[in-house]
């Protein structure tokens, strides 16, 4: 299949000069860590006894969907930068370097909002003295800032020590989970609690709140398989290990999401729920705040915050060195460390950004509107990214949609048409925020300015490569 596509011999080349790092287990933890987090359990828990029928809704809809076009392409293309190589080999370069800079901006708003939870999981594990930390924006800044100086240092080190952190992370959200689903049981063993659904049944009511929901749990929950694409280069035999930790991780997770919005359910079907914490905070009603059980558990959780941002950082900061092999971005995004072969300059370059834009997120509103001002811009910029993937079967060139089965390209509009779902229904709040209209402007203004950016910053990019083209022909003369 990869000899359909033309593949630019300056990729493989630079390609070939990065440490292969991952095989299969590695990639398996990566995909765990990096589609499971700990917000979308309590999100989906606002639909109450539906959330079953929404998951499955959101499995068949979008998550299948999802896998079986990152296999397919993946097996097709390899590269290192996942899907910004397939829109730019599917849709020429002008749409895949937006398409990747939507992913880019996505991924520094996300790594910016799953550092956000610290401060909050910190405050459940330490109680009613704790209370006061996610609510002060200075140690919100305090704490966020060094775990951000961790995770920059890790990555310039490289990933034979990144992935040792991805996978404790992951084992980290897995045990946390356990956890979680073995609640109700020891509830109801102890008799603290007399009724447990782990699999409760409710036909989903048409609503706009439950479209909004829909939404976050398509594009936001169950996304990420593509990602470690974008590592496909750091990887061992990518094309087809990468295809492999899809299959083994889809089911894992599904039962993950699952159980776990039930086990939420089971303790806080009568509570507002947090929707920044809320594990830790079905954790700490289980628990209560005596002995050492939930602190332990949510310890966990924030070992995968830690990991997770890591890992998303680290694919991140891997697309403007791509794009710098293609000279659409100044080189000095694709300069690598001497002797780690990291790209040193885009890590510093991104950890300073996700600084900023959390600085930034929190003026003017409450934590947890802070936090879905972050999530739901993020997924609106990430639904444009997967509107790209999911076209490509279905509009991307000959070469490519004739390497493809026709059942991949009938899931493939499928996918496609949850993604413009998702993408239209993310202005509408899931939680109360001080002006709704004002939420919908700022997400609709982060996506806008950062495509228009983003358009400036390709054509500059265009611009200074033929100046360089033409010096070196005149050189030549």
């Amino acid at each position: 299949m990869a000899s359909l596509l033309t593949v630019p011999d300056s990729t493989t080349s630079e390609q070939a000069g990065l440490r292969k790092e991952l095989g299969l287990g590695d990639l398996v933890m990566a995909q765990v860590l990096c589609v499971v987090g700990s917000t979308w359990v309590g999100i989906a828990a606002k639909l109450g006894r539906a959330h079953v029928a929404f998951w499955l809704g959101a499995m068949v809809l979008y998550y299948v969907p999802l896998a079986v076009v990152v296999i397919y392409l993946n097996r097709m293309m390899p590269l290192e930068g996942g899907l910004y190589q397939w829109a730019k080999a599917g849709f020429g370069e002008m749409a895949g370097f937006l398409t990747a800079w939507n992913l880019w901006v996505y991924a520094v708003i996300v790594t910016g909002a799953i550092i956000f939870v610290v401060p909050t999981d910190l405050g459940y594990i330490l109680g009613a003295a704790g209370a006061w930390i996610p609510a002060s924006k200075f140690a919100t800044l305090v704490l966020t800032g060094g775990v951000m100086a961790g995770i920059t240092l890790v990555a310039i080190r490289g990933l034979d020590i990144g992935k040792w952190l991805h996978n404790v992370g992951s084992i980290g959200v897995m045990a946390a989970y356990v956890i979680l689903l073995g609640l109700p049981l020891w509830a109801l063993l102890r008799g603290t609690i007399t009724h447990y659904e782990p699999i409760p049944w409710q036909p989903p009511r048409p609503s706009w709140f439950g479209l909004a929901i829909f939404g976050q749990m398509t594009v936001g929950a169950l996304s990420g398989f593509e990602y470690v694409a974008i590592l496909a280069g750091e990887s061992r035999n990518a094309a087809r290990t990468i295809g492999q930790s899809v299959v083994i991780s889809a089911p894992i997770i599904a039962l993950m999401f699952i159980l776990g919005t039930s086990s939420v359910l089971t303790f806080l079907g009568s509570q507002p729920i947090n929707v920044i914490g809320p594990i830790p905070q079905t954790m700490r009603s289980a628990f209560g705040d005596a002995g050492w059980a939930a602190p332990l558990a949510i310890s966990l959780l924030m070992m995968r915050a830690v990991a997770s941002a890591s890992l998303i950082f680290t694919g991140l900061t891997r697309l403007p060195m791509t794009a710098g092999w293609d000279n659409l971005v100044p080189r000095w995004f694709a300069r690598l460390h001497p002797n780690r072969r990291t790209p040193v300059n885009s890590i510093l370059f991104v950890a300073v950004l996700v600084m900023l834009l959390i600085f930034f997120s929190m003026l003017g509103v409450r934590e947890q509107e802070a936090s879905q001002l972050l999530a739901g811009s993020s997924i609106a910029l990430y639904a444009i990214a997967y509107v790209a993937l999911f076209a490509l079967p279905l509009l991307g060139r000959h070469a490519l949609r004739s390497a493809l089965p026709a059942w991949v390209k009938v899931l493939s509009l499928v996918g496609l048409a949850s993604s413009l779902v998702s993408l239209v229904i993310m202005v509408y709040p899931i939680i109360d925020v001080a002006d709704p209209g004002m939420y919908a402007a700022k997400i609709c203004a982060v996506v806008v300015v950062s495509n228009v950016l983003g358009v400036a910053i390709y054509k500059a990019g265009k611009r200074r490569s033929h100046r360089q083209e033409a010096s070196h022909a005149r050189q030549d003369i």
